[in-house]
């Protein structure tokens, strides 16, 4: 085995930071005024520290990027994203490469901090592909994958996009990988489950966020086409807000059966934990974002908080033959349970690697994006973090879905169906 350099940015002692969010979009407004286009002359792009990472000996490398925030507001969640990459990457190494057309290959991930502003994100697209000639790019949020957009195409990089926003494989970007399974899909079994228990009239309170306005506005109609009220509407600024207490005032004046809410996971246990103080005694909507086991964790263990929750499951709390072993490593590597956004990017990078083999390819965006299906379908049991079933021609993944609930304190798993 030998070393080679491998970028990474922000600071070092960020990576042992948790996550924070399926679909990945921080509390930071992803508008960055003043700053130049995406990949404009005089934006470099984000800082880089290097890292030592080993590959196997006699094999080729291959460059793979990512951009993602690696400090500021949005870390508690980029560092995350990265962790599952990097330990698919060591793995896939240390087992001496993968194969492709009768060469052995192992991974090189060269990481630009973007601090979730998506004009970063384009620069440091731009630089990855001039740089170090990456065929495939991680950007772990909306406003970064949307800027990647604009010239992806015409760059030819595969953008392997970490964000549960619909309309991200409804662009025509024929080089547009989309991970997560959308947002729009936890809609109706979300509001449902919450009607049955607590009732209709629903309270609005997501993060002010493009992504959490995104999640609003698809929510609010289809609530009232399930019968149910929409008896507030606010927002919540957490860049700027630490005490919710007059925000939620406002909206449990309104007496609402169920509160949405959302966001990093951090601020979201904030929001329930004073909404409980305020005497509200239904039950929290939560957006794919925040995640049920990290709030109970934020809170030191409040099951009294979370009870009557719905959101998306805890990776721990699904446990199969296929993530088993990844959960167990991921928690003796970095003492912590992986989240969503670990599992997803480490099941990914073995998912890019049988694509790489199938289309023969380490250097066609087009050739590896067309044989991500096949590259899914042969990726090993014990690997599947999640039940994904397809690679679909939009380049989204087909994800089996689940949702969480929260009955007597306990985190139980329903199927959609159910």
């Amino acid at each position: 085995m030998k070393k080679i350099s491998m970028m990474v940015g922000g600071v070092m002692m960020l990576l042992a930071v948790g996550c924070n969010g399926d679909g990945g979009e921080s509390d930071v407004t992803e508008e960055a005024e003043g700053t130049p286009a995406p990949g404009a002359p005089g934006d470099e792009g984000g800082e880089e520290v290097e890292v030592d990472t080993e590959v196997a000996e006699g094999t080729e490398v291959v460059d793979i990027g990512f951009s993602g925030p690696l400090s500021g507001a949005g870390a508690y969640y980029g560092n995350n994203t990265l962790n599952g990459l990097t330990m698919a990457i060591e793995e896939i190494n240390e087992s001496g490469g993968f194969e492709v057309d009768g060469e052995m290959y192992s991974f090189n991930l060269v990481s630009l901090d973007d601090q979730y502003l998506p004009d970063e994100t384009g620069a440091n697209v731009r630089r990855l592909v001039q740089e170090n000639d990456t065929p495939v790019i991680f950007v772990p949020h909306s406003g970064g994958t949307y800027a990647t957009q604009v010239f992806n195409e015409q760059d030819e990089v595969l953008l392997a996009s970490y964000s549960s926003e619909p309309e991200i494989t409804q662009q025509d970007n024929d080089l547009t990988w989309r991970i997560p399974p959308t947002y729009d899909k936890y809609i109706e079994p979300f509001s449902e489950y919450q009607m049955e228990r607590f009732g209709t009239d629903l309270a609005m309170l997501p993060p002010n966020s493009e992504f959490g306005m995104d999640w609003a506005e698809a929510l609010a109609p289809a609530w009232e086409e399930m019968g149910g009220n929409v008896v507030h509407e606010s927002s919540v600024d957490y860049a700027q807000d630490t005490d919710f207490y007059t925000l939620l005032t406002n909206a449990l004046a309104e007496d609402p059966d169920v509160l949405f809410v959302g966001g990093s996971s951090e601020p979201t246990a904030q929001v329930m934990a004073q909404a409980r103080e305020q005497g509200f005694e239904g039950g929290f909507l939560v957006m794919d974002q925040a995640k049920l086991d990290e709030i109970d964790n934020v809170l030191g263990g409040a099951p009294e908080v979370i009870e009557g929750s719905v959101g998306v499951p805890p990776l721990v709390d699904d446990v199969h033959e296929g993530n088993e072993q990844f959960i167990s490593d991921y928690q003796d590597t970095f003492d912590a349970d992986p989240g969503s956004e670990a599992g997803y990017h480490y099941y990914s990078v073995y998912i890019l690697a049988e694509a790489m083999a199938a289309a023969g390819e380490t250097e066609d965006a087009h050739a590896i994006r067309e044989s991500l299906d096949e590259g899914l379908q042969q990726v090993d049991d014990d690997k599947h973090v999640y039940e994904v079933s397809e690679v679909d021609e939009d380049g989204g993944m087909v994800t089996e879905l689940r949702m969480a609930v929260v009955e007597d304190g306990e985190v139980e798993l329903v199927d959609f169906d159910d």
